[in-house]
């Protein structure tokens, strides 16, 4: 994803080039926030939202250019207008921006989904957002926006593990710099003190009620399990908050011992419990997770059938 900052400008002309996207239908208005009691009338006139703004950059006749213009553009489609929409203003805030009036807008006429964002650099109180090293707060505060910054302190051995974590916190990041991410795997090396931690804490705990938000609130752990819709999980991962690992299911306990409680029920009700209660705490987004299952469940499974098949062509 990237982020650019247009020079500042003395007349808020970034109001009019949205404006103007959006009455030829290349753009859509998705947001008009801080505007006071602006905002209670009804259809506004691109020259409502200069006037206003105008007015608020004449609290401070220091500040020449007053405009402030941005744009984050995804590549391709990557990224939908409500999430673009959605990252825009976490970032605007991160900015100095947040309590300042604002537009954004989402432009659809070019090959990548973009978002652009016209504000004010004087607040209410006649004070110059801050642009210090504006150009290099914009790049990092994207980031840490889309989560990376945070992920990246995580020990993970696959992408798709990343992207878990990601999830696991709300964050909406779906590029992260593929470079980073695989040094950072290449480097990766388990950590068997912390599985075999991790082992002792699940044994002790996994018969007690409610042991998924048990081991979440007590020791800040997500299990996320990997199954189709109305069905048994196949697999799972780990995601250690407090160790800020994340695990293979695998490595820790296997999924037929970890789930061996709910095995013991009557037939007709073994199915539904079981779905129920292992329906995934975070709701992934399509990741390739071939490699963070349990490998002896599913690949060991597809191994004998790929065997079979062999043997039944002699």
């Amino acid at each position: 994803m990237l982020v650019k900052i247009f020079k500042p400008q003395a007349a808020f002309s970034g109001v009019k080039y949205n404006t103007g996207k959006i009455d030829r239908n290349k753009g859509e208005l998705m947001k008009v926030a801080n505007f006071g009691p602006l905002q209670t009338f009804g259809h506004l006139k691109p020259q409502d939202y200069i006037n206003y703004l105008g007015a608020l950059a004449a609290l401070n006749k220091n500040v020449k250019l007053p405009q402030f213009h941005a744009v984050i553009s995804a590549k391709g489609k990557s990224y939908d207008k409500i999430t673009l929409t959605a990252i825009a203003e976490a970032w605007l805030k991160e900015m100095g921006y947040g309590k300042q009036p604002y537009l954004v807008v989402f432009h659809k006429d070019t090959a990548n989904n973009h978002v652009h964002m016209v504000s004010a650099r004087v607040d209410r109180s006649g004070n110059k957002i801050n642009s210090a090293y504006e150009y290099v707060r914009a790049q990092n505060n994207i980031s840490k926006v889309l989560g990376y910054d945070f992920a990246m302190e995580y020990r993970f051995s696959t992408r798709a593990q990343l992207m878990m974590v990601l999830e696991s916190k709300g964050y909406l990041g779906t590029d992260p710099d593929e470079a980073k991410v695989q040094e950072r795997i290449s480097r990766h090396i388990p950590d068997k003190k912390r599985i075999a931690e991790l082992a002792r804490l699940f044994r002790h705990h996994k018969n007690q009620p409610g042991f998924r938000e048990l081991i979440k609130e007590a020791y800040g752990i997500d299990l996320i399990f990997h199954q189709a819709a109305g069905k048994l999980p196949y697999g799972y991962s780990i995601i250690d908050h407090y160790g800020k690992q994340v695990f293979k299911g695998s490595e820790v306990m296997a999924l037929k011992e970890l789930i061996r409680p709910f095995e013991t029920q009557p037939v007709e009700t073994a199915t539904e419990t079981s779905a129920d209660e292992y329906t995934p705490s975070v709701q992934i987004r399509s990741i390739a997770i071939a490699d963070d299952v349990d490998d002896q469940q599913i690949h060991g499974m597809r191994r004998r059938r790929q065997k079979k098949a062999r043997t039944n062509t002699r």
